[in-house]
């Protein structure tokens, strides 16, 4: 991979082939389908409103309608006594109410809703039929945290590469019962359902796959394991609903950990036993709730220039509203990022404090010799970093030249995000861990030609 560039979180891309060219009429045919489908999509959403006065497809958001839907597809009435009642009624009402819903969007929402419940059911249902699922040891998980886009993602693959580790993947999320661990690996039926599910953000949102890429087979955030009891800011990134977020702010989150940790039970339930790595950016605004359930996790927090961080996020966020609403207000979005990044900025500086023993990870670091840092991360942890897993992780980086990911264009003054500004708001995080700014001559020097054995 001598003359291949690494770019984590999806900025540039190694050498093209030459053999890219005979799949050109491929792209071609796909874009064809693409936008075919995106025009039935369009024509769906301007006709929705038009069937739904008529009383045709209402998908009014009633949390009984919606769980009576979800019993009738389960065949199963006992959710397990999980806490998800209230946390349901209140994202349901700001979907309704704050949420700017197109038909599509609220086909989206009842959609995922019933499919959340469903899985309520199911591992309820599990939990009665496999008595052991409650008696699986989580030892010790690794959580990846810290701002988003700091290449977080990058890092949780590469570490899920260890065969001595282990991370939940989309499918197993998606669609976790039974548990995975009983099932055939390579041809459970479930993998394939998830791709061709993951393929719609394909014609939602096709601008996505270049700034965050969804496969089937690829490690998943924790957010879509809270998501479960609708205890999740993953839908305060699909959704403009303040007052959903506000109201999760205000409760202990605890309840959810505790779920979080009884589905890692229920996804390694028959699986030889691996530590779990795990990660999500929300954990910071959850850290105490986190560390009160696994006391014994180790954390790593990734660090990058807000600077480049902030238009990111408010990219990706809009790409994901947009999806599901017509209403999407970019300028908005750019100052509720803003705001909710540089509080999370503040609890990282307050963690860092208080939880002395994590691993700090910077970006341009990571970029520039992931290997090397992968090592130090062993290190600081107290992990055995195999040939195996150096191996195994070596052969990763060379298949994922770009991290992964396409070029992720986008114009900050889109999000009304002032640089100045923005550097004066994120100074004391800057400061306390010795970000530097990212200048386009330092993002160049992030991403050298390397050869993944030679990142000592």
């Amino acid at each position: 991979m001598s003359d291949a560039k690494i770019e984590v979180e999806g900025h540039t891309h190694g050498p093209r082939s030459h053999a890219g060219r005979s799949r050109a009429p491929l792209r071609a045919v796909a874009r064809l389908r693409t936008g075919l489908a995106r025009a039935a999509l369009r024509g769906a959403n301007r006709l929705g409103p038009h069937l739904r006065a008529r009383g045709i497809a209402r998908l009014d958001f009633d949390p009984d309608r919606l769980v009576a839907a979800a019993i009738a597809r389960t065949g199963l009435e006992d959710f397990g006594g999980e806490p998800y009642r209230t946390p349901l009624e209140v994202l349901l009402r700001a979907c309704d109410e704050e949420a700017g819903l197109n038909f599509i969007g609220r086909v989206a929402t009842w959609w995922d809703t019933v499919r959340l419940l469903g899985n309520l059911l199911r591992l309820a249902a599990d939990r009665r039929l496999r008595p052991g699922i409650a008696a699986e040891p989580v030892r010790a998980p690794v959580f990846i945290l810290g701002l988003p886009r700091t290449g977080s993602t990058f890092l949780h693959a590469l570490l899920a590469q260890d065969p001595a580790l282990r991370s939940p993947l989309h499918w197993e999320v998606m669609h976790p019962s039974p548990p995975p661990g009983l099932a055939s690996r390579g041809s459970d039926p479930r993998v394939r359902r998830t791709a061709r599910e993951l393929a719609w953000m394909d014609y939602l949102a096709p601008e996505l796959r270049t700034a965050h890429a969804l496969a089937a087979e690829d490690p998943q955030e924790c957010t879509e394991i809270l998501s479960n009891v609708f205890l999740s800011l993953r839908f305060d990134t699909t959704y403009e609903i303040p007052s959903y977020r506000a109201w999760l702010d205000r409760q202990g989150l605890e309840p959810a950990y505790r779920f979080h940790r009884r589905f890692l039970q229920h996804l390694q339930h028959g699986a030889p036993p691996r530590r779990w790595v795990l990660k999500s950016p929300d954990h910071v605004f959850a850290l105490d709730a986190l560390l009160s359930v696994y006391p014994d996790a180790r954390i790593v927090m990734t660090h990058r220039d807000p600077l480049k961080v902030l238009p990111s996020v408010a990219s990706l966020t809009v790409m994901l509203e947009a999806a599901f609403s017509d209403a999407v207000d970019p300028v908005r979005v750019g100052e509720r990022i803003a705001t909710r990044w540089e509080d999370g900025a503040r609890r990282i500086i307050a963690a860092a404090s208080s939880h002395p023993r994590m691993v700090h990870v910077h970006y341009r670091d990571l970029a520039r010799f992931p290997l090397r840092e992968v090592r130090r991360i062993y290190r600081e942890l107290d992990l055995d970093f195999t040939p195996e897993a150096e191996t195994r992780m070596g052969h990763y980086l060379r298949a994922h030249p770009a991290g992964g990911n396409g070029v992720h264009r986008y114009d900050p003054q889109r999000f009304g995000l002032d640089p100045q500004r923005l550097a004066e708001r994120f100074e004391p995080y800057r400061a306390r861990f010795g970000v530097e700014a990212e200048t386009p001559a330092t993002a160049r020097a992030a991403t050298p030609a390397r050869s993944a054995g030679g990142q000592c």
